[in-house]
């Protein structure tokens, strides 16, 4: 009896708790009307402000893009889809509080979080309520991992993974830059430090050295103190595991400073926002990221209703598009919005999207992914042949 009471007890703080964040998680759709019996609820969630809004945006314009693409077709099993938005900004502490207020506005999909490091936490919100995951962009391999170790299934993603992606990066710098200078940079983030990692790894197996590996502090405004490490340890070329804002800078004040070093990096430099800070400091740039789909005859009909409304589907747009579109054609697959359910039914079907044919393995990663490097020129950029 004592036990019970402590459960009884236990379960209605939970509640309460839910209750209060979902009521205080302002700007973050708290006080949203709940679904009703003809709608199905989705959310999407990543960084809408803060200095990762850009990529935020790339998801939110994606996801609505679907949504309004999805009920001008019929909805998804007779209902039309309503799209909530949560903003975590990459913040793993507001990202689950941005996942509890999902869940209380019922949502039963939610195509995010942005971040490696908001998605892993938020995901046990999800997992616990059984609600499906697909994240666009987050490349963490933990995410993934760790809910597989956990026995949870319906965390998957539209995006690769960090050692995928280090592995390609590692053994293209090890080639092209046999017996040179090499330096590795993070900024200690899940994603910035996992790629980095996954890279310098490959690199050393490669048979190249790095000539420096270290970390710096996301949002440093002066790099003085590692631009001299690399100067004074004569590097050829930086890599650099981090998001584009911090990149930007670094490249920016190397260039001032008179470092005439290639810098290299991964995905998360796909926004234009990168040549605004950067400037022409910013040429020659490169970054590795899945092959572009903007060009797939699967693409095109999307990319051309987006660049008519003045918008330009870079970065994670197509990807975070293609997240609803999986969670529509799993819904019509099992005729339920079960997460899990739905994340079964992936696992044995392919689903035909805006960025192609997606398969999943038994832990969500995608089963294949092309990766292409990128190159900024001209205050754009573009992918190498």
């Amino acid at each position: 009896m004592k036990s019970a009471s402590i459960a009884t007890l236990r379960t209605a703080v939970i509640g309460l708790a839910l209750l209060c964040l979902a009521a205080c998680a302002g700007g973050q759709g708290g006080g949203a009307k709940p679904a009703s019996p003809d709608e199905i609820v989705i959310g999407v969630a990543g960084p809408m402000s803060a200095e990762l809004a850009a990529f935020g945006e790339q998801l939110r314009k994606g996801a609505e893009a679907a949504v309004a693409d999805v009920n001008a077709k019929g909805g998804v099993l007779g209902k039309k889809l309503r799209l909530v938005v949560g903003d975590d900004q990459c913040d793993p502490r507001k990202a689950v509080k941005v996942a509890s207020d999902l869940v209380q506005q019922g949502a039963v999909f939610v195509d995010g979080h942005f971040c490696s490091g908001s998605s892993i936490p938020a995901s046990s919100v999800y997992a616990e309520e059984g609600i499906l995951q697909i994240t666009p962009s987050s490349t963490n391999p933990a995410l993934t991992e760790g809910a597989a170790s956990k026995g949870i299934t319906t965390v998957l993603r539209t995006s690769g993974r960090d050692d995928m992606q280090g592995v390609f990066a590692g053994n293209w710098l090890a080639k092209t830059y046999a017996g040179r200078n090499l330096a590795i940079l993070d900024d200690r983030s899940a994603y910035g430090a996992g790629v980095a990692q996954v890279t310098a790894k490959t690199v050393q197996s490669a048979g190249l050295t790095p000539a420096l590996r270290d970390t710096y502090q996301q949002g440093t405004k002066d790099f003085s103190d590692l631009i001299g490490k690399l100067k004074s340890a004569k590097i050829d070329v930086v890599y650099i595991g981090g998001y584009h804002n911090d990149f930007a800078l670094i490249v920016r004040q190397a260039r001032a400073q008179g470092l005439k070093a290639d810098f290299v990096g991964a995905d998360a430099l796909n926004t234009a926002e990168f040549w605004s800070i950067s400037g022409p400091a910013g040429e020659g740039v490169r970054f590795s990221d899945a092959a572009s789909p903007i060009n797939l005859p699967s693409a095109r009909e999307v990319v051309a209703k987006f660049r008519s409304d003045g918008y330009e589907p870079e970065g994670y747009t197509l990807s975070a598009y293609a997240a609803v579109q999986v969670f529509a054609a799993a819904a019509a697959g099992t005729g339920s919005t079960d997460g899990r359910k739905m994340a079964s039914w992936l696992r044995a079907n392919h689903v035909s999207t805006v960025v192609g044919d997606l398969s999943w393995d038994s832990k969500g990663d995608l089963t294949k992914m092309n990766y292409a490097w990128f190159i900024w020129q001209n205050g754009r950029y573009s992918m190498e042949p």
